[in-house]
């Protein structure tokens, strides 16, 4: 069994392409696995790390807005667009794949586009609940189209009905103890605050955290851990520093939070950006959210994606349009010892997890292996 994944630029298409081909990896020890990604953007340093046959093609994307850099942009992207699909076609010829599947990405297009044609059977996997633009190209030319939330469908033009399967999540996560996890990280009874904004940093989050820790430092109510990213820290720390404040232990600042799966299962309310997979966690553990959706990616896809969580009951949302220090303390200070409010809406976001993604993407897939 070979099974080509494709989909890349962000870790929001890499890694659930991962752990679906280590999911099957699992069930299949001996599936031949191959990666189609760009050789500049993230895939090409994370799929190597794996061990899986990484290829490469060039492409970029089209922008939309008429500036002279994007005008010379899109006359690149242009360029490139043919060499694109005649060199996708070209390696899937060498490459003969049982099932070829895109997890979005610029990079997924010429691919399952070539694939189709070929007669290879094909599958993509959205992850957000607004599809991405090449997602939404593809939706009526593949055999298979995997939702992680069932609100994508209606921006999507389909031929068959959508297989809902959710977004894959770490296992070591969905087996997290909250008991546990507290105990590991010394906490007492009172609630966890735990808020970051990304690997890299969200400036204005930060900005607006800096305020919600001034306000709280030294109150005893409740213990926080921050991630700043890694643009923020050192500017948060000289900040609090030029303001006279001391942190005091209940409050832990890192510039990356590198046991996010126990300090996820320990918090009682999270307060983060609205990447799908950051949901998927969220809702997985059932946890409580103060959602601040970046404005900064593609179609608004996060704001969508929030709302998925606001509309069952799982989350507040504060667009950063909206986001101040006090209106997040206001927030905080409205949910973290309202243990009733938290637990509605922890129970509201369990109602809408999907634990078993994994499963779901590898029946799908293996429905249309046995097919080929």
């Amino acid at each position: 069994m070979h099974i080509l994944f494709a989909g890349g630029g962000t870790a929001g298409h890499i890694n659930p392409a991962l752990a679906i081909a280590g999911y099957i990896r699992e069930k299949h020890p001996d599936a031949h696995i191959s990666y189609i990604g760009t050789p500049d953007k993230l895939e090409a340093k994370l799929v190597p790390e794996k061990g899986y046959n990484f290829r490469t093609i060039e492409v970029v994307g089209f922008k939309r807005s008429m500036s002279p850099k994007n005008i010379i942009n899109n006359m690149h992207a242009l360029s490139l667009a043919a060499s694109a699909s005649a060199t996708a076609r070209k390696l899937l010829k060498e490459l003969a794949p049982d099932v070829v599947i895109g997890t979005g990405g610029y990079v997924s297009g010429p691919v399952l586009r070539e694939a189709a044609k070929l007669g290879i059977k094909t599958a993509i996997h959205e992850q957000n609940a607004f599809p991405g633009v090449t997602t939404k190209m593809l939706s009526g030319h593949v055999d298979a189209v995997m939702l992680a939330m069932p609100e994508a469908q209606k921006y999507m033009k389909l031929k068959a009905k959508p297989y809902i399967t959710g977004n894959p999540v770490r296992r070591e996560l969905l087996s997290a103890s909250r008991e546990a996890a507290r105990a590991s990280l010394g906490l007492d009874s009172r609630p966890l605050l735990l808020s970051f904004g990304g690997s890299l940093g969200a400036k204005y989050i930060n900005l607006s955290v800096e305020g919600l820790i001034e306000w709280h430092n030294g109150t005893g109510r409740f213990h926080h851990i921050h991630g700043t990213g890694k643009s923020g820290y050192q500017t948060m720390m000289n900040d609090l520093k030029e303001k006279g404040i001391s942190l005091s232990p209940d409050i832990d600042v890192r510039e990356y939070i590198k046991n996010m799966d126990e300090c996820m299962a320990a918090a009682d309310l999270v307060i983060s950006r609205a990447g799908a997979i950051t949901l998927s966690e969220i809702t997985a553990l059932g946890k409580p959210a103060i959602l601040i959706p970046s404005p900064y990616v593609a179609e608004n896809h996060q704001y969508h994606n929030a709302m998925t969580l606001k509309r069952a009951g799982a989350a507040e949302i504060i667009e950063e349009k909206d986001l101040t220090a006090e209106k997040l303390i206001s927030k905080v200070d409205e949910l973290i010892e309202n243990k009733q409010k938290l637990k509605a809406m922890s129970d509201n976001a369990r109602k809408i997890a999907i634990t078993d993604a994994n499963e779901r993407i590898y029946e799908v897939i293996m429905r249309l292996y046995t097919n080929a």
